[in-house]
């Protein structure tokens, strides 16, 4: 076999004529000309790897193969060039360090040796909550707030910045991570050690795939398998298939971004596209902008793919100039992508390669759409929302149900606020907020609510006082064009000031809703609904009064504020009536195209993008403020209830143990289909009558005092106790919502914690029976974290979630899946039954185990440990474990 690739010297920096890169001998191997660009990404990587012996010259072949492999399992190890986390996951992150640090240095290792070796940068941004809104002052009460309850989280990570090196914290207050990530950090070359490359990314958070937008191919892993990469351990992961997903036609005027994406995360849902990439192709990429491809890269999780890439073409050259990066660099990266073939020309067919499948969207046909209410590929279109909302009022409960009867559908609760009489009923809007970076950094759809909130003032229509309204810009970038265009104080008379900056209302982060409306909503068991232009909607993320939530484009969250309720026709029903008596409709005030784009030309320049950047991580005096210890290894606070060194690595020794059957378990709990991490470990608010609340009441708190299950990811104490504690959780088991199960041997109903306990007390292990797509939404580790400290050993599903299913192989706990036309009800399981899962002595990739029953019945499941490496990190009990037996020999 010939060597397929070679070092180049190009003078593509005239101050720097010997700077390098890798390259293929793309014209003597025509494989690479046909492979998808996000695969040569990974080549790239692969090749520049392998001096550094992390990939072998086979794998490099694989890759090149990729077409003929492609469905084989071939499994590559892929070295991201950086990590980035937020701090919801960054703090358990740098907890597990911190620990593991303690756990080399029992071993007889080095401590020090547990330190990033790839760079990282956490952004601190889920820790804001909307407590003040409707006020100027709300933005400064709302950061003091927050540097009130997590003064000790935010020291933690300062030591954590000072204690380990590659490390960056970008202070709170600066924006949220993705959109940070687009407009500051990303730099789609990397020019480093000497070489250029492509540049890449894994994060801690599921939407990092939005900076594949720019053509920076990333993806969310989970926590735990990001600390194993900033430690310079690879991924490794099946070489996947790619979807090319093709844009034709233009948008109508009316269409923004946020429908564009809507309309593909339904379509994406229905082909299948898990574990698989999703790369844009087509002339419709080009009547894109970068902001409207991050947006469609945003929601990839919500489709279900690994990574939703866009290659690198002029324009997304231009949006690195328009943002403020250096053009001298900008014009380096720019030669480097073109020597090496990977500089895409949408409108030049001869450059499409060849995919797995191929699917089209013509953009024309896409219509003004929300999604809901309680999943984001459950699209509806603004025309038929009311119609849509009202079949829901009814329908069986479910994804698209309520259960109301019929006599109960309009219903109304009279409340007062304020000293004003108003009412509630099913549909009433209570929460509107403009919020997350998946359309905050989009300036079209963001000027386009700022003008359709001037038009609006103008023409004398209001949004009623109780309705929470918020803005929580993705930067200060935003807030800076939003004021110079002068839209601001249009904003500001609806009620949507700039609350903070951060992800707030879309992670559940939406504070208190006035107490009137609450018990107006209990009172009358009212469907109240949240709007926002979110990512996700799934039930009781947004607010646990919120049982139908809609994803809209932000001059749609504000449309609906002012009708006050989901349940209107914009098409034959006005918005509003004047002071004057004129009725307003939507259409008087919908900014068109034209307008929108003359003030985004005029007003988004480079010079805003250099004016908040170049500051980000000194502005924050609070931040800047803070004292952290300087030792390298931490001095555990035994009375902190933030900080806590986690029992993972309690008696672990150099040697492995053989993981042996797991015998006569119980199922804790046994879930039908689309459960969540948000089901499985909850980040919002912690309910006064749960086991975590009892548990901080008997650590001397008040529930003033509590915080948020996110905030408090950095005790496992805590976390253990809020896993399952989601009060919308269906449990097959019991015939109401709630965070509670059978403990089968005294046939008690109990908390799904403390039933874990009994059967922890007792030796008994457990499983978890779910349905399709366990393990949705959001990357958080700790929800496979909680379920390991429960006892979980393994858990048996119809099919996962890729990084969910990630972070169970990386604490040890099996993932099962049925065999192909098999679930619980074609076996017959009740889930009441105990379970013997034996682990043969030899074990491979994706085999197959026999399952026994007390009931005398056996059937099999795949042993969902993909790579070979994934079986070493089960033969050590996780990937920490793995890395730390690494380090200390």
């Amino acid at each position: 076999m010939s060597n397929p690739f070679v070092r180049l010297v190009e003078p593509l920096d005239p101050k720097q004529p010997l700077k390098k890169f890798f390259n293929l001998r793309k014209l003597e191997d025509v494989r690479y000309v046909h492979l998808p660009f996000s695969i040569r990404v990974l080549l790239e990587a692969a090749i520049r790897n392998c001096d550094e012996f992390l990939v072998k010259k086979e794998d490099v072949e694989n890759i090149l193969n990729w077409k003929v492999v492609q469905h084989k399992n071939v499994e590559v190890p892929f070295k991201p060039a950086r990590v980035i986390l937020q701090d919801f996951t960054g703090v358990p992150a740098v907890v597990d360090f911190a620990a593991m640090r303690d756990a080399v240095k029992k071993l007889g290792g080095d401590p020090e040796k547990i330190n990033p070796i790839c760079p990282a940068d956490l952004v601190i941004d889920h820790s804001i909550q909307v407590d003040f809104n409707r006020r100027s002052d709300s933005l400064q009460k709302n950061q003091d707030l927050e540097f009130e309850r997590n003064k000790e989280r935010f020291e933690f990570l300062k030591w954590g910045s000072q204690a380990f090196k590659n490390m960056r914290i970008i202070p709170p207050g600066s924006g949220i991570i993705h959109q940070v990530n687009l407009e500051y950090l990303a730099r789609v070359v990397m020019d480093q050690d000497g070489y250029y490359y492509p540049d890449s990314v894994v994060g801690t958070d599921s939407h990092t795939t939005m900076i594949d937008g720019l053509g920076v191919l990333g993806w969310g892993v989970g926590g735990i398998e990001a600390e194993a990469v900033m430690l310079g351990q690879p991924i490794s992961m099946v070489l996947p298939e790619v979807v090319g997903y093709k844009l034709l036609g233009n948008p109508q005027p009316l269409v923004t971004s946020t429908d564009i994406v809507l309309t593909i995360t339904k379509h994406l849902r229905q082909v299948g596209v898990v574990g698989k990439f999703v790369e844009f192709f087509g002339p419709g990429v080009a009547q894109l902008s970068i902001a409207d491809r991050a947006t469609i890269a945003n929601m990839c999780p919500e489709y279900g793919a690994t990574a939703a890439y866009f290659p690198v073409d002029d324009i997304s050259i231009g949006y690195l100039i328009q943002t403020g990066r250096d053009k001298e660099k900008v014009m380096c990266t720019k030669r480097y992508l073109e020597a090496v073939g990977m500089l895409r020309d949408f409108k030049n067919a001869s450059q499409d390669p060849d995919f797995t499948q191929v699917v089209e969207l013509d953009l024309h046909t896409v219509v003004p759409c929300c999604s809901g209410p309680k999943r984001p590929q459950d699209k509806v279109a603004v025309s038929d929302m009311k119609n849509d909302f009202e079949t829901c009022l009814g329908a069986k409960q479910g994804f698209k149900g309520f259960q109301i009867a019929p006599d109960r559908h309009n219903s109304v609760v009279k409340f007062n606020f304020e000293g004003c009489d108003f009412e509630l009923g099913h549909g009433s809007v209570v929460i509107a907020a403009i919020t997350s970076c998946t359309n905050t950094s989009n300036p079209s759809v963001m000027l386009g609510a700022g003008l359709l909130a001037k038009k609006a003032v103008e023409a004398g229509l209001t949004v009623k006082p109780y309705i929470k309204t918020s803005l929580s810009p993705g930067s200060g970038v935003v807030t800076y064009y939003l004021r110079e265009s002068g839209v601001m104080n249009y904003l500001s008379q609806l009620g949507f000031d700039v609350v903070g900056y951060g992800c707030m209302t879309c992670i559940g982060n939406s504070g208190p809703l006035p107490e009137s409306v609450v018990e107006a909503i209990t009172q009358g068991d009212l469907v109240a609904v949240g709007v926002l232009s979110g990512n996700r909607n799934f039930e009781g993320r947004v607010h646990p009064n919120t049982r139908a939530n809609y994803l809209a484009s932000p001059p749609l969250v504000i449309a609906y504020a002012i009708a006050g309720t989901i349940r209107i026709d914009f098409e034959k029903e006005p918005l509003g009536i004047n002071a004057s008596g004129k009725k307003i409709f939507l259409k008087d005030i919908w900014p068109t195209r034209n307008e929108i784009q003359a003030v985004e030309s005029q007003f988004v320049i480079p010079g805003m993008f250099k004016e908040v950047y170049q500051k980000i991580e000194t502005v924050n005096k609070s931040w800047n403020a803070l004292n952290a210890p300087s030792d390298k290894l931490y001095t555990w606070n035994p009375k902190s209830t933030y900080i806590k060194s986690p029992p993972f690595f309690d008696g672990l020794t150099l040697a492995l143990q053989t993981p042996k059957t797991i015998e006569d378990a119980y199922v804790l709990l046994n879930f039908g289909d689309s459960v969540t991490t948000d089901h499985i470990s909850p980040a919002g608010n912690i309910a006064r009558n749960s086991p975590a609340a009892r548990y901080l009441t008997s650590r001397g708190l008040t529930p003033r005092e509590f915080n948020s299950y996110g905030s408090r990811r950095g005790n496992d104490a805590v976390m253990a106790r809020g896993t399952f504690a989601n009060i919308r959780l269906v449990n097959r088991f019991l015939d109401k919502q709630g965070p509670q199960t059978v403990h089968f041997p005294s046939g008690e109903t109990l908390d799904v914690f403390d039933a874990a306990e009994r059967y922890k007390q007792a030796g008994h292990p457990l499983i978890v029976l779910a349905g399709k797509e366990y393990g949705a939404g959001s990357s958080r580790d700790w929800a496979a974290k909680g379920p390991f400290l429960l006892g979980v050993k393994a858990v048996l599903a119809e099919s996962y979630e890729r990084i969910h299913r990630s972070n169970l192989v990386g604490m040890g706990v099996i993932p099962l899946q049925y065999l192909p036309g098999e679930d619980a009800q074609t076996l017959g399981l009740t889930g009441r039954e105990r379970y013997t899962i034996v682990i043969p002595e030899k074990l491979k990739p994706q085999m197959n185990v026999q399952i026994k029953l007390d009931n005398g019945k056996t059937f099999h499941a795949i042993m969902r440990f993909d790579t070979d490496v994934e079986l070493t990190y089960f033969h050590n009990g996780g990937i920490l474990n793995y890395m730390i037996r690494k380090m200390a020999s």
